[in-house]
């Protein structure tokens, strides 16, 4: 056994025995241990800011993009936020022992199906130190130790935020193993992850294409995972052209290169005339660039030829593909020809388009009159989110603490055998 899978091996161990106590741990002392690190976070703020700044000034030497720096940064807005976010979870009902179904068969048995953890949940994401702590707050509420594995890029500011999060379990006397982090940024010990079975019961993928798809192809255990997000807005000709342009403007420039960003606009062509010329100029005007049809082109000289391939690209940058289709039916044809099953949303006033719009697109999650960019557990109010999935296995969409659970059934007799 090479030192990697020693060390690998050994964390799953410890995960795995923490999961046993931490499955059978009162709600309280599980909130309690949420609000102790939220308290440790916003004590080592300024230790937690100097270690991301270590981080981003290696990323900036790197040449990493804005948009990838931006999701590296913490400021002392961001910490507060993960601090709140915590909290936020802390106060989440307890998802663990709750009764999804129960019934009594003719016999007189009582059968529950009762929400469990999962076990040990592996988290394997890149850039986003602010993960460390959504992640380790789910799975600790929902009952799951949790191995976290950061990229190179964030980590000295995942070992701070790390740091934190022990103390707080420590603090409120649960195992302080329930959440580890790997101590290493060899490679090496993704791929070990990825065959412990007999360890972790999911992984999460969060970060980049490449990352995820070699998630995808070499785990040998069960993924929630997306591979990217491609997400559309459709302009609608029954739109508010004042709210399109809001709604717009945020889907695609509020933030860049988080997977919720609007990557392609639609627009009917029954309102091109109206509504076109208003959205391009707009983007344009706010420093996005703009690949269109032959329609859009028209529009404003600045629009570049779109090609084939960027109906099909997610950017994760200031960069969006405009195209005119003939109303919400070719909307949807064209998303579910394209995306990538992550976000859409439909700018209308009409209910009845929205709901051709809503129940045609084959998505995890669908906007009717809303920013993409909502599409996060904390926004629909989670606390927050492992990821979101585009799975149809389990869990699909943001995964919040009711997903990271399972069930078993109690059956409850008084001495009943059955026939033979």
């Amino acid at each position: 056994m090479t030192d990697i899978q020693t060390l690998m091996f050994d964390l799953g161990d410890r995960a795995r025995a923490a999961a046993r106590l931490l499955a059978q741990a009162p709600d309280a002392a599980k909130a309690a241990a949420l609000r102790e690190a939220a308290a440790a976070l916003r004590a080592t703020a300024p230790a937690i800011a100097a270690a991301n700044g270590q981080d981003m000034a290696a990323g900036a030497a790197k040449g990493l993009s804005a948009a990838m720096l931006d999701r590296l940064m913490l400021d002392d807005k961001r910490i507060e936020a993960m601090a709140k976010g915590l909290e936020d979870v802390a106060a989440l009902p307890d998802p663990v022992g709750r009764v999804l179904a129960e019934w009594d068969r003719p016999n007189g048995l009582h059968i529950e199906r009762v929400a469990v953890p999962l076990g040990v949940i592996g988290i394997i994401y890149e850039s986003r130190p602010n993960v460390t702590a959504d992640a380790a707050a789910l799975c600790l509420k929902s009952g799951n130790a949790a191995i976290l594995r950061g990229g190179s890029e964030s980590i000295h500011s995942a070992t701070a935020i790390m740091t934190a999060l022990r103390a707080g379990i420590r603090a409120a006397d649960l195992p302080e193993d329930s959440v580890q982090m790997v101590p290493t940024t060899d490679r090496a010990a993704v791929g070990v992850m990825l065959t412990m079975d007999k360890h972790i019961d999911v992984i999460v993928p969060r970060g980049g294409k490449g990352l995820v798809a070699r998630v995808k192809a070499e785990s040998k255990v069960p993924l929630f995972q997306h591979l990217e997000g491609i997400c559309h807005t459709y302009v609608d000709k029954d739109a508010d052209l004042a709210m399109a342009l809001d709604v717009v403007k945020n889907a695609k420039l509020r933030r860049t290169g988080v997977c919720g960003s609007t990557e392609t606009l639609l627009v009917d062509k029954a309102v091109a005339a109206s509504h076109l010329a208003p959205l391009v100029t707009m983007l344009l005007e706010s420093s996005c660039e703009v690949r269109g049809d032959a329609a859009t082109q028209e529009v404003d000289a600045r629009v570049i030829a779109a090609t084939a391939a960027d109906w099909d690209t997610e950017y994760l940058d200031s960069i969006i593909s405009v195209k005119l289709v003939d109303g919400v039916q070719g909307a949807v044809e064209h998303i579910n020809r394209h995306s990538s099953q992550h976000t859409e949303a439909i700018i209308t006033a009409n209910p009845a388009t929205a709901e051709v719009f809503l129940n045609g697109c084959d998505s995890a999650i669908v906007c009717w009159n809303a920013s993409t960019q909502f599409a996060d557990g904390g926004e629909f109010g989670m606390g927050a989110e492992i990821g979101i999935s585009t799975g149809r296995m389990h869990a699909r969409g943001p995964v919040g603490i009711e997903q990271l659970c399972t069930f078993k059934y109690k059956v409850l007799g008084s001495g009943q055998i059955r026939p033979g």
